[in-house]
């Protein structure tokens, strides 16, 4: 290893870090400054980490020769940063062990660090807002260079999948409405579970931490409007595995699965559901419960720092003859999609529905129903800066 400061170890392992992911970090004081309070001063850790900088994942004798470290220390330093959320190391489908470095967020360091059982420690609370003082660095820019980076955010895939609500509050189907017209033939797509239950029962593995969303919002003094509960972030096969050893979530049967996600259900939450690579063919890695106002997806694009990137299979639609004007379905909607128009009768922005179902569970009038067909939302983050 070269003769390198502590310091200029730590700055050189947040670059290696910053740059994994969908969401590229510029290496700032505060990526600096997160890095060392989540790995201390731990040298070798700091070494491993940018033998990452070519090859984020890597099999063990991979890691060997990009590392110059033994076999024994490897697996000692990659179990210390995968308990502190930087490192995800379980076997491939193939049984081969493989070593990923994680990124800040989106799932990684952010998600990991906030998903356990938290004390509220001053450092705890420190390391929230430094992650807080990172966004803002990420949306200061994504204002910047708003215009360039608009058709790098066009080319982006889902982030996430949302999975609908099926039953309205007093426990009625919701009413689904079937596509117009099949999917062209020639299209090689298999449509993804589009119920919590079905994902549910795929898994043998099944895991379930808090909501880092809620969690880190609560240290930062922001206390969730709804009142959401907090246990119900699951991931599921070798993401549950991960989580669970890590001491990040705990192992659940699917009843007790199944109970959390309907208890989830009732307040309102959202059912997001992740994929490996953004690929939908792809078992679900996790589920989010997310509510409106913690959600950091939906924060950090209505901050103006990302865009909202969603793939759905369902849109609202309003019975404009039933519909009362409640305004019921503006209060829940969490993207804003729905305002009453001069008629004061609720209207909805099909380019901003995410097709989640909300609206739909909490009509007193039962006006709102769900039409199927295969969707990716795009909103852009609003402009903060005039060019």
């Amino acid at each position: 290893m070269t003769n390198m400061t502590l310091s200029e170890k730590f700055k050189r392992a947040a670059g290696v870090i910053c740059r994994q992911g969908l969401v590229q970090f510029p290496v700032t004081d505060t990526a600096v400054t997160i890095i060392q309070r989540v790995v201390g001063d731990c040298s070798d850790e700091l070494d491993l980490i940018v033998a990452f900088r070519e090859k984020p994942s890597q099999t063990m004798n991979q890691l060997v020769a990009s590392s110059g470290f033994s076999e024994e220390t490897i697996i000692r330093l990659t179990d210390r940063l995968a308990k502190k959320g930087l490192v995800f190391n379980q076997p491939s489908s193939k049984g081969v062990m493989v070593y990923r470095l994680l990124p800040l967020m989106m799932v990684g360091l952010m998600e990991y660090k906030f998903m356990g059982v938290l004390t509220g420690s001053e450092a705890e609370k420190e390391l929230a807002m430094l992650f807080e003082r990172l966004l803002s660095e990420l949306r200061d820019q994504t204002q910047d260079h708003y215009d360039t980076l608009v058709s790098l955010f066009t080319a982006a895939p889902a982030v996430d999948r949302t999975v609908p609500a099926k039953q309205t509050a007093d426990g009625k189907a919701i009413r689904i409405i079937p596509i117009d017209q099949p999917l062209d033939s020639s299209e090689a797509f298999v449509l993804p579970s589009q119920t919590v239950e079905a994902i549910i029962n795929k898994f043998d593995d099944i895991a379930v931490g808090h909501c880092f969303c809620r969690q880190r919002r609560s240290l930062l003094g922001d206390a969730c409007n709804t009142n959401a509960p907090v246990l119900n972030c699951f991931s599921f096969g070798k993401s549950a595995r991960h989580t669970s050893a890590q001491g990040f979530a705990r192992k659940v049967t699917r009843e007790e699965a199944l109970k959390i996600l309907r208890e989830a259900e009732q307040a309102g939450l959202i059912h997001k559901a992740f994929h490996p690579g953004s690929r939908e063919s792809n078992p679900e890695t996790s589920i989010c419960n997310c509510c409106k106002d913690c959600c950091d997806t939906l924060r950090i694009w209505r901050d103006g720092t990302l865009p909202m990137i969603n793939s759905t299979y369902h849109l609202s639609m309003i019975d404009v003859d039933v519909c009362t004007g409640c305004g019921i379905c503006l209060e829940w909607c969490p993207t804003d999609a729905i305002a009453l128009n001069e008629d004061g009768v609720a209207q909805r922005d099909e380019g901003a529905c995410l097709g989640c179902g909300v609206c739909a569970r909490f009509c007193p009038e039962s006006a709102i129903s769900l039409k199927t067909g295969l969707r990716k939302v795009f909103i852009l983050p609003p402009r903060l800066r005039v060019a």
